[in-house]
């Protein structure tokens, strides 16, 4: 069954892949290389790193700088067959119970024992590639690894396939943890950790870069809770994700950022226990529960500054499109995000959601809204009615011309599932203070697709869209989420964080995004055609001459969404009635 599973969702995110616009050149300029990351030379079409060692794949035997990989535990890079997950068991042989697992997590020593761990043990740089049906990749650098700025490992993903059915494929258990200030206040050494939005993870110790123009896929399962054997019943183990880090992560594309990330989870997709940063490549996750999840309550920040992020969450009974248990933060590139449509979001951070840059879509049945002190404008969109994933969102200015334009009918994945939302939160560098928009739904959008979205100046129609209205302005600013940051925790009570950890420093936004420009790789084009029935620069019928900023009165429909501020939120949204 589960065979089944992994192979029919590879062939779903190899079409996800290429709808998004991954694989070829994309909008995605990720930020010039920090001072933390090995130094590069091209050669040829790909770029080599110092000291980079080649991890080569295969069933038949893996090959670690074109030799045997052996089993020397001593060796930087070694094999075995030792793969943490969920046994099929209630209770240690004391008597203790075992964890928190249910019928569907366990899984059978055989089933566990067919997986080959390539165990990574010294810092350095590791190119991997080709094929693992049952395996993982598995970065361990010891018990001192977190405290020590060097115990930094890099795995530069170059047509790497990976498929684990009882754990994560690819896990970072002990690195260097950049958040200095977080491991103190974790051992006791300081009183308070000072929890920000602006959170640098540029000296993480797990890092990930997509080699550009290649595919990399990553097909994953989870381990549940595992307790220690002893009457505390503490945590042992518990992997979520199936792409996991227990440390800070951050994932970097290359110069041109046409490296392709492929997450199918049996769980949740790519998870960090910490920190996670994206500044680039090309990242398309299909998750059963969260897409994207960093899970230190109060703690955790979530930071996209480029690249494209394309996840359709929430296959299973939940699931959040991002959900971060601290802060969300996104300063450029693209995010894509489409929850369970039952009850989940697509974007979910206790607290709160920044929007400074990028393109934003994200939907969902509740939502965490963007903060009100988010740099970009954004809209949030409450709708009267569930809308379906085959219907296009499109948003004008009162000329005609398209500002924003997604279209899911061409998203076979999202379609595949019979996708629906009710709350949409949409971001771009077109949307200005002071203006006025018109949002229509439906309908089919011609024109030129980058990284999922539409680059508006390619845009010639969109036949058979419906404009909307609203009623009210009602469904709030800023997230719902109510968590607690460190320093908001009772005394005593401060709740007892992963073993092993680490931070960062200072956020750039991506570079090749300005305010009010569309992401690199837009072509200026044409000024789209206006609505059918409009000559160019007619007014629309409806349109307001004297437009101060004022929104609609409360419980009247009005078709003009006036941008009065940085983040601006719309509800009762229904179609035009006229």
């Amino acid at each position: 069954m589960k065979t089944k599973y992994y192979a029919r969702a590879a062939a779903l995110l190899t079409a996800f892949a290429f709808l998004s616009g991954c694989g070829a050149a994309t909008s995605d300029q990720p930020p010039s290389p920090s001072a933390s990351q090995p130094a590069q030379s091209v050669e040829g079409e790909k770029t080599a790193y110092e000291g980079e060692v080649s991890i080569t794949l295969s069933d038949g035997g893996v090959l670690v700088n074109a030799e045997a990989v052996t089993g020397d535990e001593t060796a930087p890079v070694y094999a075995a067959h030792d793969i943490v997950y969920y046994e099929d068991r209630d209770n240690y042989d004391s008597g203790n119970p075992y964890g928190e697992g249910e019928a569907a997590d366990r899984h059978t020593a055989e089933e566990a024992a067919s997986h080959t761990v390539i165990h990574i043990t010294a810092p350095g740089v590791y190119r991997v590639s080709g094929t693992l049906s049952r395996g993982q990749i598995a970065v361990d650098l010891g018990e001192d690894a977190k405290l020590d700025p060097d115990a930094v490992v890099t795995l530069v993903l170059d047509g790497a396939d990976i498929t684990c059915t009882v754990a994560p494929a690819v896990i970072f258990y002990r690195v260097y943890e950049c958040d200095t200030q977080w491991v103190a206040y974790d051992e006791g050494e300081v009183e308070d950790y000072a929890a920000s939005p602006e959170q640098d993870t540029s000296a993480a110790g797990a890092r990930v870069i997509l080699a550009d123009g290649s595919v990399n896929n990553v097909n994953g399962s989870y381990v549940a809770r595992i307790y220690k054997d002893k009457e505390g019943e503490k945590k042992l183990h518990k992997y979520d994700g199936a792409f996991y880090s227990k440390m800070s992560m951050e994932i970097s594309g290359e110069a041109a950022g046409t490296g392709v990330l492929n997450i199918t989870a049996e769980n949740e997709g790519l998870d960090s226990e910490l920190h996670l940063t994206i500044n680039g490549g090309c990242i398309n996750i299909q998750a059963q529960n969260d897409g994207v999840n960093t899970n230190e309550d109060g703690v955790s920040v979530t930071t996209v500054n480029g690249g494209a992020l394309h996840i359709v969450a929430g296959l299973g009974a939940e699931g959040d499109g991002v959900d971060s248990n601290g802060d969300l933060v996104i300063n450029g590139g693209t995010v894509i995000a489409a929850a369970n449509p039952a009850s989940d979001s697509g974007l979910d951070s206790d607290l709160g959601s920044y929007v400074n840059g990028g393109w934003v879509l994200a939907m969902g049945s509740t939502m965490d809204w963007a903060e009100s002190d988010s740099a970009q404008v954004t809209m949030n969109l409450q709708f009267a009615a569930r809308q379906e994933a085959d219907e296009a969102i499109v948003v004008t200015d009162t000329r005609g011309n398209v500002v924003f334009a997604y279209d899911p009918d061409k998203d076979e994945t999202t379609g595949e599932h019979n996708r629906s939302y009710r709350g949409a939160v949409l971001s771009c560098p077109g949307f200005a203070v002071g203006e006025t928009y018109y949002v229509y739904v439906g309908g089919d959008v011609t024109g030129s697709e980058v990284n999922g979205l539409y680059d508006p100046a390619t845009v010639t129609s969109f036949e058979g869209a419906v404009r909307q209205q609203y009623t009210g302005s009602d469904v709030g600013r800023g997230h719902m989420g109510g968590g607690m940051r460190p320093g908001d925790w009772d005394e005593g009570e401060r709740p007892e964080p992963p073993e092993g950890w680490t931070p960062g420093e200072d956020m750039k936004p991506s570079e090749g995004f300005g305010k009010g420009e569309p992401p690199e790789g837009f072509d200026k084009g044409e000024r789209p055609q206006p609505t059918e029935g409009m000559e160019p620069g007619q007014r629309p019928d409806g349109f307001r001459t004297e437009n101060s900023g004022q929104t609609a009165e409360e419980g009247e429909p009005s078709v003009e969404f006036y941008m009065a501020d940085a983040v601006n939120s719309f509800s009762g949204i229904t179609d035009e009635t006229a």
